[in-house]
């Protein structure tokens, strides 16, 4: 192929699946205690230890990608001839978008010959990811690059992303849920339900009590808002941040109710850069569907 699909770390599939989709990436990092590793889809750092070491009282942060490690992606493909077709995680989450976007300007002059696309997935997680295969998808049935950037622009928001925690300790340590409504919440097993956005950020949309019904709910939002509804014929992805027995819930509930599936529902692990703002108890779940610039029904 005579251009490349590359993407970041915090697409949140596995490295064998990036691999096997000829997908390139590079990493975020995340510091840990003081000590800094690649967010490398767990190879660094095995999940269940990141994720342990959170709840035990690990402090964490996160860096997004720098220009310089766009640079050091883009000029080899660049140098070989090819096309660069480049899917960033959400500008309503990170920077990353504005530091591709300026490596790109660097690399057109150097480069003024090849196309160098830089797209904004407004997406996060296995979302991001999932919408990378539906990419590497048409690149294989033989779609060309222009066309390629153009159904990506068109089709970003129409990938859903729904999620809900049964921990709200680091939502609260995050400044995204206020002290009080964590302890409320606490105390009346509360799971906050959350959609992207068509900006790319993350909303609180309904509180539910308890997870039985959360993990209910969840499900009935991909009934309301997949293509064709219980008829839905696509991919569908789960991340979790260490709480598979959640994620596998949704997913029996998901296999059981939409017979049209393409596939089983594929599981991951959130990655160390969202996870590091999540904290465990995070199940988060993806598909297409309706446009998210639409009002919610």
């Amino acid at each position: 192929m005579s251009y490349a699909l590359t993407c970041c770390s915090t697409a949140d599939l596995t490295a064998e699946h990036f691999a096997a989709r000829d997908i390139q990436y590079t990493c975020f990092h995340f510091t840990m205690d003081g000590v800094v590793y690649p967010d490398d889809l767990g190879q660094s750092m095995p999940f269940p230890q990141f994720y342990e070491a959170m709840a035990a009282g690990a402090e964490t942060s996160t860096s997004q990608v720098n220009i310089s490690q766009y640079l050091e992606m883009f000029t080899p493909i660049l140098e070989s001839g090819r096309d660069i077709l480049h899917v960033c995680l959400s500008s309503g989450l990170s920077g990353s978008y504005n530091s591709a976007s300026s490596a790109a300007l660097i690399l057109r002059e150097q480069f003024p010959q090849r196309k160098i696309y830089i797209v904004d997935s407004l997406g996060a997680s296995s979302g991001y990811g999932l919408f990378m295969d539906l990419l590497a998808d048409k690149r294989d049935a033989g779609m060309g690059i222009d066309e390629l950037y153009n159904w990506a622009m068109e089709n970003r928001l129409k990938m859903n992303h729904w999620f809900f925690s049964t921990d709200l300790t680091f939502y609260v340590k995050g400044g995204r849920v206020s002290k009080a409504s964590g302890f409320i919440g606490g105390v009346l097993n509360i799971c906050p339900l959350l959609n992207m956005d068509e900006r790319g950020c993350l909303i609180p949309r309904s509180k539910i009590r308890g997870k039985k019904k959360v993990i209910n709910e969840i499900v009935e939002r991909m009934e309301q808002y997949a293509d064709g509804g219980l008829d839905y014929d696509g991919k569908c992805y789960i991340s979790h941040s260490h709480c598979y027995d959640d994620a596998r819930a949704v997913a029996d509930m998901i296999e059981a109710r939409f017979p049209h599936l393409n596939g089983k529902v594929e599981i991951y692990y959130v990655g160390t850069t969202i996870g590091s703002h999540t904290g465990p108890g995070t199940v988060a779940l993806f598909f297409m569907g309706r446009d998210r610039a639409l009002p919610l029904l």
